[in-house]
């Protein structure tokens, strides 16, 4: 009978109107209106009330002690100083429940001053030191969030800066100590060295004005088809890629890069130079994850509002596992991606996909590790003329 009557609730409910939807979701709607106008008057949802019914109560209890001490034998001065140590107990039990959540905020707070930022402070009450205490919590996670990505991005710097160093050092040792020879190829083993920390400092740079907040944006229209001509060809310039050891060093010069835009006149509306940091960015890690003579393909089309722009940057390499689209984008992170050199460093500072991601963000778009049947493909979307932030 269960099973009958199961359907039949299921029924009635579907048969609903939308009228009757409405007309329900307006009802909530006005009860959740009068409830939050009764607000100020709730002593448990507002501190002005519940002091407001502490006043009301000790003048009640006072006024009626009075009355029992007119119709009685009790003399006035008894019921005044008992009527007294009533209201300041009621008042004592009434204030030590609104400060003590302000004493433990207090002791929570020396203690994230002396660098302590785990410690809470504890929430359940529904008036403003409620809502207090979970604005309280919250600005903790974000320091505690900070200290520690404070101390990772020490560490994550010093590791970075280290590894080249520590090459560039041994290289040049082996020099001076005539184990190998100064010719081309050791030459350009030195400069990839170096090259790379420049990119880590150049990258680091960016890093300090993304976290300072102080990076203009500078929006205009342009034809796409040229201004991404210009960055594949600056792209398929550059030296070329320090694996691991000096018998790694290579020219991905072998990889190819092709452009595709549709339409030929397509225009967009974004920031040129943060733009082309975000396409070269994205073109650096391809051609490093590619195999060789393996093939890059930047795409380029229209977007769904004025001059806004979808690009796509896609290669023939490993791709990313699914497990970490979110995480490549996170600061100094790599992954596991293996490498298609055969080495374990790729040469990168673990920075460019989180320097893009906040290129793109301060454009108000978007992006994102997309599927593909082969190798990876990044995906970002560029709102446009008429949605792009100042």
């Amino acid at each position: 009978m269960s099973r009958s009557w199961a359907p039949g609730r299921t029924g009635r409910r579907s048969r609903r109107t939308p009228a009757e939807r409405a007309k329900r979701r307006s009802r909530s709607g006005t009860w959740q209106r009068i409830w939050d106008g009764l607000r100020p008057v709730d002593p448990f949802r507002s501190i002005k009330a519940a002091l407001g019914l502490l006043v009301i109560s000790s003048v009640f209890l006072t006024t009626l002690l009075v009355l029992v001490a007119i119709h009685s034998d009790t003399e006035l001065r008894v019921i005044t100083i008992f009527s007294i140590i009533t209201s300041m107990l009621l008042m004592q039990f009434v204030s030590h429940g609104l400060t003590s959540p302000l004493r433990e905020m207090t002791a929570v707070a020396r203690a994230m001053a002396q660098g302590d930022y785990s410690r809470r402070v504890r929430t359940g009450r529904r008036d403003e030191l409620g809502e207090l205490a979970i604005t309280f919590n919250s600005m903790a996670a974000d320091l505690e969030a900070a200290d520690r990505h404070r101390k990772e991005l020490v560490a994550n710097v010093s590791h970075e800066l280290r590894t080249p160093i520590s090459g560039l050092r041994a290289l040049l040792e082996n020099v001076v100590d005539g184990v190998s020879e100064a010719d081309p190829e050791t030459m350009r083993v030195a400069l990839a060295q170096t090259e790379r920390l420049g990119r880590l400092v150049a990258d680091l740079l960016d890093l300090s004005r993304l976290d300072s907040g102080v990076v203009p944006l500078d929006a205009r229209s342009f034809e796409v088809w040229p201004y991404l001509s210009g960055v594949l060809k600056a792209a398929s310039i550059k030296p070329g890629v320090a694996l691991a050891s000096p018998s790694h060093f290579r020219s991905r010069g072998d990889v190819h890069l092709h452009l595709d835009v549709s339409p030929p006149e397509l225009t967009a509306y974004a920031d040129a130079e943060r733009l082309h940091q975000v396409v070269s960015n994205l073109i650096d890690n391809a051609v490093r994850h590619s195999p060789p003579s393996g093939r890059v393909t930047v795409r380029a089309r229209r977007g769904a509002g004025p001059e806004s722009l979808e690009l796509e940057v896609l290669d023939e390499g490993p791709g990313i596992p699914e497990s970490q689209w979110s995480k490549v984008f996170e600061r100094f992170s790599r992954g596991s991606i293996p490498s298609p050199h055969g080495s374990g460093s790729d040469g990168g500072t673990g920075l460019g996909l989180a320097i893009a991601r906040w290129a793109v963000e301060l454009h108000g778009g978007r992006i994102r590790v997309a599927e593909s049947p082969r190798g990876c493909r990044i995906h970002l979307t560029l709102p446009g003329k008429g949605q792009a932030l100042n």
